[in-house]
């Protein structure tokens, strides 16, 4: 599990991707896609992350399925990598399942390695803030860099609520990500819409005890969230697109 950067954000196209091979070798396309990534015309900030067995941040990883994050100067410099570069070809030549979005970012709080990665959208927190089940899907990165000595603690926490999570009405679809083993650690979740995301964030009692206990312990010693609207998503996510007959204005 890996990461880099190159500088911070000032465009507004937003891009995930999450990729299965049939073998754990992709691991190996973790080392040779940095230097790729690195002179790619247009991408201001990217994460290589490997991903967890479970919806949430977990222990287990699936070595057959990575995502890349990343931000692009513009829709153009991301439509250049599709048809030039080589990783997406090799995702289209290799990969058993791939699903990619482009996200529109709405609000972001925090840093990722001292980055501010995502610029939102003017306008967008405040028509956010009171969104309703109308309002369409919204998607949620969360982000943190765990303090060695909240390891365990981080760790125990992590059961009661992924399985909230998991059923948490209106959430479409969760993965965990990793950037480094165990301590810098991620999820990429997509919900119904705004009011889903503030019914598991409030409602649910194990998340609100867990975000206590951040608070009160000191767990991170760097974090960020954010949320964007997600649209023109295209491949599979566990057999199907989980956005798919949703509607998204970005």
């Amino acid at each position: 599990m890996s990461a880099t950067s190159r500088g911070t954000s000032g465009g507004s196209v937003v891009t995930f991707h999450l990729q299965r091979y049939a073998d754990r070798g992709a691991m190996r396309h973790m080392a040779f896609d940095r230097p790729v990534l690195r002179r790619t015309g247009g991408l201001l900030f990217w994460r290589l992350l490997g991903s967890g067995r479970g919806a949430s941040m977990t222990l287990g990883a699936d070595l057959r399925r990575w995502a890349l994050l990343a931000v692009w100067r513009d829709e153009r410099a991301f439509e250049e990598f599709l048809a030039r570069s080589p990783i997406p070809a090799r995702w289209r030549r290799e990969a058993v399942e791939a699903w990619h979005v482009r996200l529109a970012p709405i609000a972001s709080r925090g840093r990722w390695n001292g980055a501010e990665p995502f610029t939102p959208v003017p306008g967008r927190a405040r028509s956010q803030a009171t969104a309703g089940p109308q309002d369409g899907p919204v998607a949620v990165l969360t982000r943190a860099s765990i303090r060695p000595s909240r390891l365990v603690a981080f760790y125990r926490s992590v059961p009661a609520v992924e399985g909230l999570l998991r059923a948490q009405e209106g959430c479409l679809a969760s993965v965990g990500l990793g950037e480094w083993p165990l301590a810098r650690q991620a999820t990429f979740s997509l919900w119904r819409d705004a009011a889903a995301v503030r019914a598991f964030a409030y409602a649910g009692r194990a998340h609100r005890e867990v975000v206590e206990r951040v608070r009160a312990h000191d767990w991170y010693s760097e974090e960020l969230f954010a949320r964007f609207i997600p649209y023109a998503s295209v491949g599979a996510w566990d057999g199907a697109d989980p956005l798919a007959g949703r509607r998204a204005d970005p």
